[in-house]
């Protein structure tokens, strides 16, 4: 599993390693931001293909790690053929909100489990009704990491 570390300095640029070997931002950016967080993340793990470790060190010394899980990709099936459902489909409901730093890492409350926010700044949960235990009348609350954002939503 490859370890991400990203050091913020005051200015809000950041240095990156791969596993102790420096990550070099894009030319025509010159520098990683904090903003860069999520393409960092992308990139090392062949869009999420892989897991990996994120150790974070922030300008004031505080520090935040994260294992970043592998999705599974799913095949889109030809246009004319219904995908089947299977019998044990989970029920997801999206939790969204804004305001968040581009890149940033969320917390979903009822801690259920993290996400990250877009490039543009929004951020998105997926909850399984039928593995999460949510009952209709609870209320989940997205929680930046970074920018202190919280959006709260009822899930009735």
């Amino acid at each position: 599993m490859p370890v991400i570390r990203l050091d913020v300095h005051d200015d809000g640029t950041m240095s990156a390693t791969v596993d102790g070997v420096p990550l070099a931002p894009p030319v025509a950016e010159g520098v990683w931001r904090r903003g860069s967080f999520a393409r960092i993340v992308d990139q090392v793990t062949a869009e999420r293909m892989i897991p990996a470790r994120v150790e974070v060190t922030e300008a004031d010394r505080s520090t935040f790690t994260d294992i970043i899980t592998a999705t599974a990709r799913k095949n889109t099936p030809a246009p004319d053929l219904p995908e089947p459902e299977p019998a044990d489909a989970p029920r997801l409901l999206e939790v969204t909100g804004e305001g968040f730093v581009p890149g940033e890492d969320i917390a979903v409350c009822r801690i259920i489990r993290h996400t990250d926010a877009a490039s543009t700044g929004t951020a998105r949960a997926l909850i399984d009704l039928a593995h999460d235990h949510i009952d209709a009348g609870d209320e989940v609350v997205l929680v930046g990491r970074v920018s202190g954002t919280f959006v709260v939503r009822s899930l009735s």
